[in-house]
């Protein structure tokens, strides 16, 4: 019993010490990256943070609405079929055509990027939360309908834990589309913030952009490992609970 505790807290060390490890690597790689573009590294540090702060508060923004569109839309087949598809026609819309009407009415400013990053992120999670709610078991839907479950505690203890996969996922493949939406967003609309000026002053430089672009990824990686792979894991298990 001790061996096989030694053993499990071995174990946990080593998963510790490799979490560390994988989370201060992209700061040290920013920190190199900064030294050797003789950039301060609290500026690129700064630039970083403004563009994490676009992208996760454009997230949660697309989370809500797409959850709310699915779940008060999507009720049954006939208006399954007629909401997706007037989905998937807003889905295949280019969304960068979008882009200088927003400008007009918005105007150049952390606003438009943010609705810009709606726009572009919204739909996998709506695609991703409507695949949740094909799935659920038949069984499970009739032992709610028979529980008279409403209100609140029908949100809290059905749709949530069932659409929680799909609002994981859909996540996950809309921040894909949405790190490659911001940069190209602040570049054309000339942030003086963010991602997008950051690169486009090395856009010259094809090894100091090669760098950059290592530094990205390897937070992109990060962010993925420890924060939405737990999360993705943990959906899973409120559905089968």
């Amino acid at each position: 019993m001790r061996a096989y505790h030694h053993i499990s807290v071995s174990r946990e060390g080593k998963h510790i010490i490799v979490g560390l490890l994988i989370i201060l690597v992209p700061l040290f790689l920013l920190f190199a990256f900064s030294v050797v573009s003789g950039i301060e590294f609290s500026s690129a540090l700064y630039d970083l943070s403004v563009s994490m702060w676009r992208l996760f508060v454009a997230l949660v923004i697309s989370t809500v609405a797409a959850w709310i569109l699915v779940v008060s839309l999507v009720r049954d087949k006939t208006s399954n079929n007629i909401v997706l598809s007037f989905f998937d026609v807003l889905q295949s819309l280019p969304t960068f055509t979008i882009l200088p009407i927003a400008v007009h009415f918005l105007g150049n400013k952390a606003s438009t990027i943010i609705f810009f990053l709606v726009i572009t992120m919204i739909w996998p999670i709506v695609f991703s939360v409507v695949s949740s709610l094909k799935q659920a078991e038949r069984s499970f839907t009739e032992a709610v309908y028979i529980s008279r479950i409403h209100g609140f505690n029908y949100i809290k203890y059905y749709l949530l834990p069932l659409t929680m996969p799909g609002i994981i996922t859909g996540a996950i493949i809309g921040l894909g589309e949405g790190w490659e939406a911001l940069i190209a967003t602040e570049i054309i609309l000339q942030a003086k913030t963010g991602l997008g000026p950051f690169f486009q002053s090395f856009a010259d430089n094809t090894y100091m952009t090669l760098l950059g672009v290592l530094v990205f990824l390897s937070i992109i990686y990060t962010i993925n490992k420890f924060i939405w792979l737990p999360l993705l894991e943990k959906s899973h298990q409120l559905v089968e609970a």
